[in-house]
């Protein structure tokens, strides 16, 4: 800014008209080169052109020329020499601020609020001015979480005005001249760089499962994740460990396949065309590393193959039922929809199952069995009772065996669980016996 003033101070020294004001030039001259943020005397205004006739400092005058005509909406016209300056030193922070707008169609609104009238409608690549940061409401993506941003004052270059929230803005500095903007992110330019921006990232874990044929829907249909572009300029992490959203200006190649993504903390590296390793940081914390896998098939088509599995495995207890007796603990029917009703199971209140269970609720075909207990059982179950809190800690669990004229169900205590597998039996086993019920 004192460069800026120091301009302006040769000016006034100089011979010539007098102005009859001064300006804050807002927007970057190419021709001669002046960068936004300098004060220029005017000395005249063309109503019809729409601009000023403005002085241009000895330090940018490249020839004879001493005016240049300015558009109206890129210069700030103030009377008073005292106002100028000091309207100058406040907006030296923001003098050379530019953005770059990432995504058609952001708006640019009349008020900070996204529910505020939109005043004007940006395309990609679209270069704006940030005039000054104001305060705002929070912006909100479409799945209700807070966007990381600020607003921003801005001028676009045919002289709109208003506020824009900068998640989908690249920010950068600009002195003056003619400007080149580089779009840092590569796709078109790194092959591997588009594989891996398109690709589906989900954690190394959800690899490990579909491996061995242990789905946790639960788990899988949270759909945890890496997206290194899940909008214009924003990366998300999406793990049961992490839920961090970066924000950066571009992402550039650091070595073999490897990458950072520059103004964030995050960066990159493919193991292999289906393994991508990204590392960050927090504040205070060590770096810290995580693994993605590009799976074999989308998680929807994963989930539906597991839904139909687990429909045919309850479709096998179903028809040899669907209703079911036993002499001490009473009486076990299925619907097709996978509801159960249970009735006379008295006796094992309230070690199996709780006093304020009503009886009824729907069977989960969502466990596994360890290797040394496959040959003994068919499969297990989680029964969901209605009246319970549907959490891991109120479901109960059973071993099963299909026979010819019934079925054997057998307890688990939630201790033998490790995750969705049952580990082992209990150490002194409660064995039911249902047999089928004459129709």
């Amino acid at each position: 800014m004192l460069f800026a003033v120091s301009s302006f101070t040769m000016l006034l020294g100089s011979c010539g008209p007098r102005p009859l004001g001064w300006g804050i030039l807002l927007w970057f001259l190419e021709d001669p080169a002046v960068p936004s943020g300098e004060v220029l005397p005017v000395y005249s205004e063309s109503t019809i052109d729409q601009v000023w006739e403005a002085g241009i400092p000895e330090t940018y005058r490249s020839n004879a020329v001493t005016t240049v005509k300015i558009p109206f909406s890129k210069l700030e016209l103030i009377k008073n020499k005292k106002a100028a300056l000091t309207q100058a030193r406040a907006f030296a922070p923001f003098a050379q601020t530019y953005g770059e707008t990432l995504q058609d169609g952001l708006p640019i609104r009349e008020a900070p609020d996204n529910s505020a009238k939109r005043v004007y409608r940006l395309r990609q690549g679209e270069l704006i001015k940030v005039l000054s940061q104001v305060e705002g409401t929070q912006a909100i993506s479409t799945t209700g979480n807070p966007l990381p941003g600020q607003w921003y004052q801005v001028l676009t270059q045919d002289g709109s005005r208003g506020y824009c929230f900068s998640y989908r803005l690249r920010l950068f500095e600009h002195a003056g001249g003619p400007l080149q903007l580089v779009h840092e992110v590569q796709e078109a330019a790194d092959p591997d760089i588009e594989k891996v921006l398109q690709q589906t990232w989900s954690p190394e874990f959800y690899g490990t499962m579909i491996a061995l044929k242990k789905i946790d829907l639960e788990e899988l249909s949270r759909q945890w994740r890496f997206a290194p572009a899940e909008e214009p300029g924003i990366a998300h992490i999406y793990v049961p460990t992490v839920d961090k959203t970066f924000s950066y200006t571009g992402i550039r190649a650091e070595g073999d396949r490897s990458w950072r993504f520059e103004g964030a903390s995050l960066q990159m590296r493919l193991r292999s065309d289906t393994s991508l390793e990204v590392q960050f940081t927090e504040s205070g914390s060590a770096l810290q590393t995580l693994l993605f896998l590009a799976l074999p098939s989308d998680v929807e088509e994963i989930i539906r193959q597991e839904l139909a599995r687990r429909d045919l495995l309850f479709m096998s207890i179903y028809t040899l039922g669907p209703v079911f007796r036993s002499d001490n603990y009473g009486v076990l029917s299925f619907s097709q929809e996978g509801r159960f009703s249970w009735t006379g199971y008295e006796r094992l209140i309230p070690w199996v199952i709780p006093p304020a269970a009503q009886g009824s609720g729907t069977l989960a075909m969502g466990l596994f069995l360890a290797p040394d207990l496959q040959h003994r059982y068919d499969g297990a179950f989680s029964l969901y009772l209605d009246g319970q809190l549907r959490d891991a800690d109120q479901r109960i669990h059973f071993l099963y065996t299909l026979e010819s004229q019934g079925f054997r169900i057998e307890y688990v205590p939630p201790s033998n669980l490790d995750g969705v597998t049952v580990t082992r039996r209990a150490s002194s086993p409660m064995v039911i016996y249902f047999a089928k019920a004459e129709s």
